[in-house]
């Protein structure tokens, strides 16, 4: 099935005759005023397996089990579909993937983790012409709360015509409410009632199952499959995803499903070992520590001598850029000799198995600004002045504060590279969070250090501490070839839960500062 019928077989190529033109022959001039209606999965998107998405939010809301029990069910999705009818295998597939799941849990997913994947799968003819219409209007198999804040969001769909899943005091029941699976002639069914006798000008679909609502629209075109097609580049999407959320790095296919739930007990234990090796052994060991349990250490630029206490000298403020909270620990890890780290919040448990000191911040200005001078006085401090974590190649706005305590400042340059998951999160819990970084088979860390700020750009001498601020988040960002924004921590939440952060213009823009 794909969207309408082809969750398992979707890599397999199909050749079928078609009364409709290929999507590629349909102009996208002049078409402000017209309306739209397509298809998703195979049409909107490459894929046509759905597989994947439901697995996300499976185990991005219900965890390894949960995944575990949509892995299992597919086979018996897939004979129910090949033997009984297309609807029964994906009623199967849903009730596998939602029951008793928190309907809150399936929009916060839907919202804060699928835009990504669903994102790097955007078939470029299909969005052409979809794109260049005046009214959009999407109809899909897939339940209409995992895909509406994606496709009304990121695409700008004006209307989402899904699948609708039963509910009961808060929680998914699994089962399909009337009119059933929105398949074959139940597409055709729901756009006519939501439509009526005004025709959509446009129809685009991708198999004979799409045919009975395309023969209602006055032009149609099929998206052929072709596993080749490149998805519209990352600059090129219509809203690009700044922030997300989810552990899973790589998208759910069938195998990676597999690898997953057997990796994760190993996975698990390994990382326990690393972070013993990281909290037990001595910094200046940790490093061969790690390399001999997989995780690399890659160290570039020259870092500073350590102040001798004796010279009365304050210590460097070393402020990093923020990948997860083991940035300092990792820098730790490039010196050879522990870090102390302010931070704004970690658990309780990071807290506990931290090599490194750790201070927390009370976001009062005031307070913070005195601490840091003490700890400064003390010996070499770690700070990420960003505030929180993001995972693109974006940098977030500096917080300023830092530049007015010190001219002691080296700009530190983080990024790290993870294959199966990742080590932040926004929604679960952050205790969590080393354990998931290190669970990754080989993850890879870098740090950079850049040069030492020179005493004409600091507050000394007469900059604003804005302007330095600003000074080392564009530098960072041109070592990493990054973007600089104004984004903030608030952001950051407000786009998980459901704003992006983006300035609302004619066309959505990102906050990108002069870099």
């Amino acid at each position: 099935m794909h969207d309408d019928s082809n969750l398992f077989c979707g890599t397999t190529k199909t050749k079928m005759k078609t009364e409709f033109p290929a999507v590629e022959t349909c102009s996208s001039i002049g078409r402000e005023k017209d309306t739209v209606v397509a298809d998703m999965d195979g049409t909107l998107l490459r894929g046509r397996s759905s597989f994947p998405y439901f697995s996300l939010v499976a185990f991005e809301a219900g965890g390894a089990l949960r995944l575990l029990m949509v892995l299992l069910s597919a086979p018996l999705a897939g004979l129910l579909y090949y033997f009984v009818s297309e609807s029964a295998g994906i009623q199967v597939l849903i009730f596998a993937t939602y029951a008793g799941m928190k309907v809150s849990d399936i929009e916060s997913v839907g919202r804060a983790v699928l835009p990504k994947f669903y994102s790097s799968d955007l078939h470029p003819e299909s969005w052409r012409v979809f794109s260049a219409c005046g009214k959009r209007c999407v109809l899909t198999a897939n339940p209409r709360i995992m895909v509406e804040g994606f496709l009304k969001d990121f695409l700008g769909a004006d209307m989402v015509l899904g699948t609708e899943i039963g509910t009961y005091k808060g929680r998914a029941t699994g089962f399909v409410l009337n009119p059933g699976v929105l398949v074959d002639d139940q597409k055709a069914h729901a756009l006519v009632k939501q439509f009526g006798d005004d025709r959509p000008q446009i129809g685009l679909g991708d198999r004979s199952t799409d045919f009975p609502f395309m023969k209602l629209c006055k032009e149609s075109y099929i998206v052929p499959y072709n596993p080749e097609v490149k998805p519209v580049p990352t600059e090129k999407l219509p809203k690009p995803v700044v922030f997300h959320d989810g552990r899973l790095v790589q998208k759910p296919t069938p195998l990676m499903a597999i690898l997953i739930i057997f990796w994760i007990p190993i996975g698990f234990i390994l990382a326990c070992l690393r972070i013993a090796a990281g909290a037990l052994l001595p910094m200046s060991l940790v490093y061969y520590a790690f390399w001999a349990l997989g995780v690399r250490v890659k160290v570039k630029g020259n870092p500073p001598q350590p102040v001798k206490k004796a010279s009365g000298q304050t210590g460097v403020l070393f402020v990093c850029s923020h990948r997860t909270l083991l940035d300092p620990i990792f820098l730790s890890t490039a010196l050879g000799r522990p870090i102390a780290a302010v931070t704004y919040s970690v658990s309780r448990l990071s807290e506990i198995i931290s090599p490194i000191k750790t201070v927390r911040l009370s976001r009062d200005r005031a307070t913070d600004a005195s601490m840091i001078k003490k700890l400064l006085e003390q010996g070499d401090l770690a700070i990420c002045p960003e505030g929180t974590t993001c995972r693109e190649p974006f940098l977030l706005r500096f917080s300023a504060m830092f530049a007015e305590l010190t001219d002691e400042l080296v700009p530190v340059a983080m990024v790290n590279k993870m294959s199966m998951f990742h080590g932040t999160t926004a929604r679960g819990w952050k205790g969590m969070d080393p354990f998931y970084f290190f669970m990754n088979p080989s993850p890879v860390y870098e740090v950079t250090f850049l040069n030492k700020l020179p005493v004409e750009l600091t507050c000394s001498s007469g900059k604003s501490s804005h302007e330095v601020a600003n000074y080392i988040q564009r530098v960072i960002a041109a070592t990493l070839s990054y973007e600089c924004t104004t984004f903030t921590r608030k952001d950051k939440y407000r786009a998980l839960a459901g704003n992006d952060g983006t300035v609302v213009s004619d066309k959505p823009k990102l906050k990108v500062m002069g870099c």
